[in-house]
């Protein structure tokens, strides 16, 4: 069975053209969504993906209408090939059921790979960076080095407890507690 997905940015744009080319290819059934591609949910891909069956094919009119990224049309069409489902795209004319679209879709998780691992790579150069220039990561430590002094010598009191410094400088024992570990070592 052949099975259509259409999807429109916005409510205004009319998804008739998409349908008409999916009809045309032989779709049996077409599934319409009118969601922005940013949205996360998009409940009539969900019922076509979750309606597809081995032998099936999938038709879009274009790949950008099935998917957010790269990243996302390939897990998409490699979860279909993992169930024996074909995927078509109208406009890029790519074919999963044939051997050339098969190599385009690996050319593409290739590709998606790629990019992750380059994003990887620039976090951890930006990360190291930083690191060089003396720029810790994480957050503000709640006390300074100077409270933490002030704490510790109010702490020598024995009239003193450390919920009563704690709640002078503001913060929870706790923090009190992590704050003087953290200069003691």
């Amino acid at each position: 069975m052949i099975i259509g997905y259409a999807r429109v940015s916005t409510n205004d744009q009319n998804p008739e053209p998409q349908v008409d080319a999916l009809e045309k290819a032989g779709a049996e059934q077409v599934f319409q969504e009118k969601f922005t591609g940013t949205s996360r949910e998009r409940p009539e891909l969900s019922q076509c993906l979750r309606m597809l069956r081995s032998g099936d094919v999938l038709v879009v009119w274009k790949l950008d209408r099935l998917a957010r990224s790269l990243k996302d049309l390939v897990e998409i069409v490699q979860d279909l090939q993992d169930r024996g489902i074909g995927f078509k795209s109208l406009t890029e004319s790519i074919d999963t059921t044939s051997s050339g679209g098969r190599l385009v879709f690996h050319i593409f998780g290739a590709l998606a790979e790629f990019e992750r691992d380059l994003i990887r790579e620039r976090t951890l150069a930006g990360l190291e960076a930083a690191r060089a220039r003396g720029r810790k990561g994480g957050r503000k430590p709640s006390m300074s080095d100077a409270d933490v002094k002030k704490a510790t010598a109010m702490l020598l009191d024995p009239m003193i407890t450390k919920t009563e410094v704690a709640a002078h400088f503001g913060v929870s024992r706790t923090t009190l507690n992590n704050s003087l570990k953290r200069t003691a070592s």
